[in-house]
């Protein structure tokens, strides 16, 4: 019988069936190489999400750069569900030089950002092993050329609408999906 044909009589999981870890054992687990920088992200609600998706896929640590919302605040508390417990987060007030401080400690820098010479995300395989700065930018400009410049390399999220540009919430939840199945 197809499974999308049968009477489902799944019962959804309690929060405490679900085995997850404390804050406080999610900020000294082993580190996995996998940052995320904001450049100028404007929304509260946008980086709340992106403290949420970044605690559900293990995401070491958020920069926050230049006027992105930083906790605590009632705004991104209200969408990361304390994720902003969780996960580190550090304030950036240069994100260029701070993209020159990743790639000294041996982080490969990347730009999610359409550009000439962008990666598809279908064909991007990350190296395991490799430590990963993803650098996602503003809602209405994107990841900043200076800073485009600096990443070793930019990808981009195949889309195959009429629109140019997801969400920068949306566009952390599907470029970290991708990159965790592939490790």
């Amino acid at each position: 019988m197809d499974a999308h044909k049968a009477v489902r009589t799944d019962r959804k999981l309690l929060n405490i069936e679900l085995g997850r870890m404390t804050p406080e054992q999610y900020r000294s687990r082993e580190e996995r190489g996998l940052v995320l920088v904001l450049d100028n992200v404007r929304s509260a609600h946008n980086t709340g999400s992106a403290f949420r998706t970044a605690d559900a896929f293990g995401v070491d640590r958020i920069y926050l750069g230049g006027i992105t919302p930083a906790p605590p605040s009632p705004e991104l508390h209200k969408v990361a569900l304390g994720a902003e417990e969780s996960v580190p987060s550090e304030r950036a007030a240069d994100v260029l030089s701070l993209v020159h401080s990743l790639r000294e400690q041996g982080y490969v820098c990347v730009a999610v950002e359409q550009t000439v010479n962008s990666v598809s995300l279908s064909a991007f395989n990350p190296v395991p092993g490799a430590r990963y700065a993803l650098v996602f930018g503003n809602e209405v400009e994107g990841v900043s050329q200076d800073v485009v410049n600096a990443c070793d390399f930019s990808l981009e999220i195949p889309q195959q609408g009429t629109k140019h540009s997801l969400n920068v919430s949306v566009s952390v939840g599907v470029v970290l999906w991708h990159i965790v199945n592939k490790l």
